[in-house]
C-alpha cells in the first residue's frame, strides 16, 4: 500500500523487492493508455527505485513522455539517461536533473504577472485616484483593513479577541 511506501518528509522509503515487483504488475497495464508518466519517488542518500521498466515504456503509445524527477538519483524508469531526454521506440524519456533550478526565473515572472493582475483588478483609476473596488468579490475576500478599520470577517474576529 502506498501508506506504507512514505517515509520521512514526503521522501518514499525504501521497500523489499516484492513490494516493487506487485507495484509494477499493476502499473504495467495502466500505463498501456498513458501519454505522460511524472515520477518523483526519491529516498534520500539512495538510488532512486525503478517503477517504470523498459517493456512499459515499450508499451506505452508513440508519441508519450516519461518525466523522470528522480533523474539525478538515477531515475524512476529504467531507461532514464541522468542530464538527457532520449527517445526510446517513439516514447519521450525526460532525465532533467535539478528541476528546481531551471524554474526560478518562471516562476518568477508567473508571480510577477499575478500580482500585478491583482492590483490591476484590486485598483481602477478614477477622479479621485486609484480606487479600490470594494464591490468585487476577489477584493472583500482579501481586504483586511479600509479607511483604518478591519473589514475581513476573520480579521475583525481576532481583533475582537473571537475566534472565526
Amino acid at each position: 500500500d502506498l501508506e506504507s511506501a512514505s517515509g520521512e518528509g514526503g521522501y518514499a522509503k525504501a521497500m523489499d523487492q516484492a513490494y516493487y515487483d506487485k507495484q509494477r504488475a499493476l502499473l504495467t497495464d495502466v500505463v498501456k493508455e498513458m501519454d505522460v508518466i511524472i515520477t518523483t519517488a526519491n529516498i534520500p542518500g539512495k538510488k532512486a527505485p525503478i517503477l517504470v521498466t523498459k517493456a512499459m515504456v515499450e508499451a506505452m503509445p508513440k508519441g508519450s513522455v516519461v518525466i523522470d524527477l528522480a533523474a539525478e538519483r538515477g531515475g524512476n524508469c529504467e531507461l532514464t539517461q541522468p542530464g538527457q531526454i532520449t527517445d526510446h521506440q517513439g516514447v519521450k524519456i525526460v532525465g532533467v536533473e535539478n528541476v528546481a533550478s531551471t524554474l526560478a526565473f518562471n516562476a518568477s515572472t508567473l508571480y510577477s504577472k499575478n500580482m500585478l493582475t491583482f492590483i490591476e483588478n484590486y485598483l481602477k483609476k478614477t477622479d479621485q485616484g486609484f480606487q479600490a473596488q470594494r464591490d468585487d468579490d476577489i477584493v472583500q475576500g482579501s481586504m483586511l483593513t479600509d479607511q483604518g478599520k478591519f473589514v475581513h470577517p476573520q480579521a475583525t474576529a481576532w481583533v475582537k479577541g473571537e475566534t472565526a
